[in-house]
């Protein structure tokens, strides 16, 4: 039996239950946790494929699950991470930001693609050797929680630092930053109030060229700081898994 625990069951953590419920993943049940109790139990209400409510990661990982999805937040990687882990069971992260204060090295770590492609390429030019990685990402100031009337630059700096700073809305940085390590990435977060979409713009110099790759992305709907993309690029990858494993 194919089981996914979820952990946050929140605007991504619905939809990645709701991609289970559909079979858009295919799997046979859901572990759901949350600490608002009441949210899983809310999502469980709407689902019509298999799910139990745990209260703690323990619990869950009792059931044994094929995968663990974390959909809660930097914090919730920090302190679960080791123990999912320890039990061999494949774990996808969307908050990529805290990979970056992590040494984990396991090919059972999964980060989605997220609000971007194009990272096959950029991994690439890598491993030949990246001389400058710069990523803007504009989005509206309501959204970043500033107030102005004019396009803003609110943010100049690195990857690591833009991640703490935005935990929520920076993690295409994070996913940059750990890709082509142990170069640097370069960020800039724009407010700008004309546009309605998340956008990033990823400029990259290589030893063998150079490269430019634009995303424009309506927010997921009930959670405006993602991108609908990085929710959808988490079910692609949960497919994927659940169909390799036995």
């Amino acid at each position: 039996m194919k089981k996914v625990g979820i952990i946050g069951c929140g605007a991504i953590g619905t939809l990645i239950a709701q991609a289970c419920d559909n079979r858009t993943a295919e799997c046979d049940k859901l572990i759901l946790f949350d600490c608002n109790s009441e949210k899983s139990k809310k999502l469980k209400e709407t689902l019509q494929i298999p799910a139990d409510i745990v209260k703690t990661l323990e619990e869950m990982i009792e059931t044994q699950p094929s995968v663990i999805v974390e959909a809660a937040s930097q914090q919730a990687v920090k302190e679960y991470a080791e123990q999912v882990l320890a039990q061999n069971i494949d774990f996808v992260v969307m908050s990529v930001g805290a990979l970056l204060d992590l040494n984990i090295k396991s090919s059972k770590v999964h980060v989605p693609s997220g609000a971007v492609g194009g990272l096959d390429a950029i991994s690439s030019a890598a491993l030949a050797g990246i001389e400058t990685v710069v990523l803007t990402t504009r989005k509206n100031p309501k959204i970043l929680n500033v107030k102005g009337k004019r396009e803003t630059i609110i943010y100049e700096g690195t990857a690591e630092e833009a991640v703490k700073l935005f935990p929520k809305e920076m993690n295409v940085a994070a996913t940059l930053a750990l890709t082509v390590r142990p170069a640097r990435v370069k960020v800039q977060v724009v407010a700008d109030p004309k546009t309605e979409r998340n956008t990033h713009q990823i400029r990259v110099k290589w030893k063998y060229g150079e490269m430019f790759l634009e995303f424009a992305n309506d927010p997921h709907p009930e959670n405006p700081g993602t991108s609908a993309l990085a929710a959808w690029s988490a079910v692609k990858l949960l497919k994927e898994i659940l169909a390799r494993s036995s």
